[in-house]
């Protein structure tokens, strides 16, 4: 769509004055501020925008603040001695205040010969911008941004909010309107889609029909784009505070397919226990940050993926494969097809391996095996995992509560309650806990015992 065409689609300038709108400099980051401040001295236009003014109207705090100029990046890196231009696809200028980051962009152009008013290259490769470096005006770099809520401008010269595509209305109405044609600009970036999803799941917004309508035909260009990407968009839809909200969307759009197939087939197939574990699972994440606690991808993405490793290992086990190499197969299977859809980092695959690899130890409750599996680095992670899987059978759940109530009980109370066979292990009520006492001193083996030496070694 050319810039005619989309300024005829759209509504033209309207300028709220700082009477009528909320946005306050006290919820502005002082860092951003200065940056606001020094491009607007400098004779430069300066705005605060996207994701931080929309949440600012909403009466949220952002995290994030990004400021608009029409200076280019080495204009910034020249006013500002914190500066670090990066970026080829998109040059950004970063201005670094300690640990904040102020991402400072200039207008972008449409590359058109009736619009573009800067310098600079733009790429466009089956309908995707694989580069994009066309300054413009500020009126073109609002056509060019994804949603109207996203295309507000806060002045810093007169603290005023520009909108220049009907963004305050789609705020006021809670409502995801896409600039320009859906389907050109899906295909300009297919992640728009999966930024539809997650705006909506955080904002509480609905997706604009015309906005959700392509979703089933343009999925598959999801599969085109780079995993390591798609690894970002999936922390930002799970692990924001929002991931219950997330997830349910993602499956009414039929994206989820193209981001978690194995989750996908699971569901399918109509696991409602397993949809039951992923939705307490995604359910506590969200509660531990909204509480500020910490959370890992790693445990969220053994939570998606348990279904499918799960169903494979018992077919193999079925087949007569060993049962520890039965796990390992279906381990591999579904991690290597997942991280070519998503790039999980090996850091975190090899946690949700052990979450996963733990899972049929906590069904051996002989004394040796039941100290040595607390005794494992990733035992709080694991069990947490098998509390969620009470979900798939009485006895799991069960399972669960003898391994809570075990881990309330002294050194010496369970040792005694788990000494002999496990026809002896106690159930969750026939052993009371016990006060801890004080650890057995470990008796040093002296020097030249049956092994000869002088030193004790053993």
């Amino acid at each position: 769509m050319n810039l005619k065409a989309r300024n005829e689609a759209t509504p033209s300038l309207r300028i709220i004055p700082r009477e009528q709108h909320v946005i306050s400099r006290k919820n502005i980051s002082k860092a951003a501020l200065r940056v606001l401040y020094r491009l607007h001295e400098a004779g430069y236009d300066a705005f605060l925008v996207g994701g931080a003014v929309r949440d600012l109207l909403l009466g949220g705090h952002p995290k994030d603040f990004d400021v608009a100029t029409n200076a280019t990046p080495e204009d910034v890196k020249k006013l500002f001695r914190n500066c670090r231009l990066i970026g080829r696809r998109f040059r950004l200028a970063h201005v670094v205040y300690g640990p904040e980051i102020i991402e400072v962009a200039t207008f972008r152009g449409t590359g058109e010969e009736d619009g573009s008013e800067g310098g600079g290259d733009r790429h466009i490769v089956d309908g995707r911008i694989v580069r994009d470096n066309v300054w413009g005006s500020i009126e073109e770099d609002a056509l060019r941004r994804d949603f109207r809520v996203n295309a507000l401008y806060y002045d810093i010269s007169d603290f005023s909010v520009r909108d220049y595509v009907g963004g305050m209305p789609d705020v006021e109405n809670r409502v995801l309107h896409l600039i320009g044609d859906p389907v050109t600009r899906y295909r300009e970036d297919p992640v728009r889609m999966l930024r539809a999803v997650r705006l909506a799941a955080k904002l509480n917004f609905r997706i604009d029909a015309a906005a959700f309508a392509p979703f089933e035909e343009l999925g598959p260009l999801l599969l085109d784009a780079s995993p390591a990407r798609l690894f970002d968009e999936s922390l930002k839809l799970f692990l924001s505070g929002h991931g219950l909200k997330s997830f349910r969307l993602l499956e009414h759009s039929g994206l989820l397919k193209f981001m978690f197939p194995a989750t996908a087939r699971s569901l399918k197939r109509g696991d409602e226990a397993l949809r039951k574990l992923i939705e307490e699972g995604l359910g506590s994440t969200d509660a531990r940050v909204a509480e500020g606690k910490s959370v890992t991808p790693a445990f969220l993405f053994a939570v998606l993926l348990w279904g499918e490793v799960r169903d494979l290992a018992h077919a193999w086990i079925v087949k007569g494969v060993e049962s520890t190499q039965a796990w390992g197969r279906a381990v591999a299977h579904v991690v290597s097809e997942q991280c070519q859809r998503v790039a999980i980092p090996r850091r975190f695959t090899i946690t949700m391996e052990e979450i996963w690899a733990l899972q049929p130890r906590f069904e051996q409750v002989q004394r040796k095996r039941v100290f040595r599996l607390m005794a494992h680095p990733r035992f709080r992670a694991a069990f947490d995992f098998l509390l969620l899987r009470g979900t798939e059978s009485q006895a799991i759940d069960q399972l669960g509560q003898w391994w809570a109530h075990a881990q309330q009980l002294s050194h010496e109370t369970l040792a005694a309650a788990l000494s002999g066979s496990g026809a002896d292990v106690p159930s969750a009520g026939d052993v009371e806990p016990a006060p801890a006492s004080k650890p057995r001193k470990r008796r040093r083996r002296k020097p030249g015992g049956k092994s000869g030496g002088k030193s004790g070694a053993a």
